[in-house]
């Protein structure tokens, strides 16, 4: 089943304690529409491109996490027609934000072949319920009645997420012993900021995520327009969480030129506040992290590779660095 979604103008998604003091200067203004993006990789092109399946959804009909709250879906329409299973991503939103905001995203990433699963809920942080929505999907992997019997990788599993989403992303990765295999994290905020609220989530410590118990692979991701201090406003907290993170495993970061803060919610363009180009520029490079860590694409691989890696001398994008061979 197919929902359209209508977008709310002048959400915020960001920790709460930052919201009016970060936008306050821009409240008032509409965003102007940016001129269409072009990427500037070949790889890039490729996966900016929508992918070859067809894309449907399922809003609200799919429940529980842990805390009561229903799964947003969505994956390629032809889900089985050929013998490839498809991997699975675990979606987490920004504080105050809903999975819908950022449909087209997620739209794009299952016309590639995954199938995305969004708890619908506002505070993320912990990354429990991107992991209720994991096991949800394996244990529909295993029913015979379900739409998704026999036609999941439930062993390429990636997980990301937005704002606190990121936190949550991280979170998640930590405690899933293994079974996230890629994390990525979009304008997560910086741990000083975080450390520097009220709890985001009553009884939890969000901001204090165990990096050191971290395997898979790490993208870490934010823009340089972000008013909201994140791990990639500026090199340096970017760069604190990225050297957390064990050296072992495979881990990326870079901050997309003139990205705001809810520039990951476009759709594709900017109809809401933090927000100064849209989600195109993200597509094809979070695309081909999914597409290399998750299916094996030797091309997307090629991306990443330290030194001669396509993203680290994209001009749309600074602060790059990369540990992958």
């Amino acid at each position: 089943m197919n929902h359209t979604y209508t977008r709310q103008r002048g959400r915020v998604h960001t920790v709460a304690a930052v919201i009016a003091l970060s936008f306050a200067a821009i409240s008032s203004v509409t965003p102007a529409q940016a001129a269409p993006y072009q990427p500037a990789g070949t790889i890039e092109t490729t996966y900016h491109a929508a992918g070859p399946h067809p894309v449907t959804t399922r809003a609200g009909t799919d429940c529980c996490s842990s805390t009561g709250d229903v799964f947003d879906i969505w994956y390629p329409a032809d889900l089985g027609a050929s013998a490839t299973r498809a991997p699975i991503i675990a979606w987490g939103n920004g504080t105050l934000a809903h999975p819908r905001e950022y449909d087209y995203l997620l739209r794009h990433l299952a016309s590639w072949g995954f199938v995305v699963i969004a708890p619908d809920l506002t505070n993320t942080g912990t990354g429990a319920q991107m992991l209720d929505g994991v096991s949800y999907l394996t244990q529909q992997n295993s029913d015979p009645g379900s739409e998704f019997y026999r036609k999941l990788d439930t062993g390429a599993v990636g997980a990301m997420g937005h704002s606190q989403g990121g936190l949550g992303t991280l979170n998640a990765a930590a405690r899933s012993n293994g079974l996230i295999k890629t994390a990525v994290t979009i304008e997560m905020p910086s741990q000083s900021l975080c450390a520097s609220l009220p709890p985001l989530i009553p009884g939890q410590n969000v901001c204090d995520i165990p990096t050191t118990v971290i395997s898979g692979s790490v993208l870490l991701i934010s823009g340089t327009a972000d008013p909201v201090p994140t791990t990639g406003t500026t090199g340096g907290a970017m760069q604190g969480v990225y050297d957390a993170l064990p050296a072992s495993i495979s881990k990326a970061r870079a901050s997309l030129i003139n990205a705001s803060h809810n520039d990951i919610q476009g759709q594709p363009g900017c109809t809401n506040l933090g927000c100064n180009d849209g989600v195109e520029g993200y597509l094809g490079y979070l695309t081909a992290w999914f597409m290399d860590r998750l299916r094996g694409d030797s091309q997307a691989h090629r991306v990443f590779v330290s030194g001669t890696g396509e993203f680290l001398h994209n001009p749309h994008w600074t602060d790059q660095q990369s540990n992958i061979d």
